[in-house]
């Protein structure tokens, strides 16, 4: 049995953890706020994008002079996966867990015949990918948004995929994200960027009278408007994806440093406990030495 030195040492480490954890939950909670604010401000602009550009795209014949993001290079051999994670650890499976669907997405398409590419934002994807699959890692952006996650920041890494989808490097891309559902949950997703994917849309009658197959004229003509908007549409997810993940990270360490702080309150009621048990065994065999001793004179 350990000795009572040793128990209050670790009673001290354990409380002294406590507070460390309990000190990282409060700061989480409070980054959270602002974070999730950024984050639900941005999805009405980014999906309002994306259904524009559906309708833009809709109404127009493509050829092979449409632009190359909505129709993409005509082949389906190579693959980029951009992954967006934290760049700090600390916050339960917000990383473990997006870094296992990417690399269950990796090993589908490898066995499909594919050749893989991966761009990580992020350093915590980059250290984990670099293990796995180091061979096919192309580019790692760290530091991103240690200030607050920046439009323009977004902006550098959508021109880097673009230059690179021009140069022929691949041919279709995914961006690997967690979307952030609430405080509680934050669901690793993956969605096609590269070339842009028209959704499904919904034929019936109640489409029709909502005005989905109204007539529009454009000016100018859809594919001008199409060559602009599709690169900054390429930029509005990626930065929808990066406030996702920045006030998931947020919620996930709170949630973490919260389990953590009741699970070492836990331990210190256990360490406690056998501290009183070895303590009280210490005293009760130091009387029974002293009553032997004074029977025996």
């Amino acid at each position: 049995m350990p000795s009572l030195k040793e128990f209050r040492d670790r009673i001290a480490s354990v409380k002294s953890t406590k507070k460390i954890t309990s000190a990282m939950k409060m700061v989480a909670a409070s980054k959270l706020k602002k974070a999730q604010e950024r984050a639900e401000a941005s999805q009405p602009y980014a999906d309002s994008m994306a259904s524009v550009l559906s309708r833009v795209a809709a109404g127009i014949t493509i050829t092979n002079t449409s632009p190359k993001l909505l129709i993409g290079s005509g082949k389906d051999d190579v693959h980029l996966l951009v992954v967006v994670s934290s760049d700090r650890g600390l916050c339960g499976g917000f990383n473990g867990n997006l870094v296992r669907d990417a690399v269950k997405q990796i090993s589908a398409l490898l066995l499909e015949g594919k050749q893989v590419k991966i761009v990580t934002v992020g350093r915590k994807s980059r250290d984990l990918l670099k293990r796995i699959h180091g061979d096919k890692l192309i580019k790692s952006f760290v530091d991103i948004g240690r200030n607050g996650v920046a439009f323009s920041e977004a902006a550098e890494i959508s021109d880097f995929i673009q230059y690179s989808f021009e140069a022929g490097e691949f041919d279709v891309c995914h961006l690997v994200a967690n979307d952030f559902v609430s405080v509680l949950v934050q669901r690793p997703m993956s969605r096609q960027i590269i070339p842009f994917k028209l959704p499904e849309v919904d034929v019936s009658a109640e489409a029709e009278v909502e005005g989905v197959f109204a007539p529009y004229e454009f000016e100018p003509d859809e594919e001008a408007l199409l060559a602009e908007l599709l690169p900054r549409n390429l930029s509005v997810q990626l930065y929808r994806a990066m406030l996702d993940s920045a006030a998931g990270e947020q919620a996930a360490r709170m949630t973490a440093m919260d389990n953590a702080t009741n699970n070492a309150g836990d331990m210190i009621k256990n360490l406690s406990m056998q501290y009183n048990r070895a303590r009280q065994a210490a005293i009760t065999k130091e009387l029974i030495e002293i009553i032997s001793g004074a029977e025996a004179v």
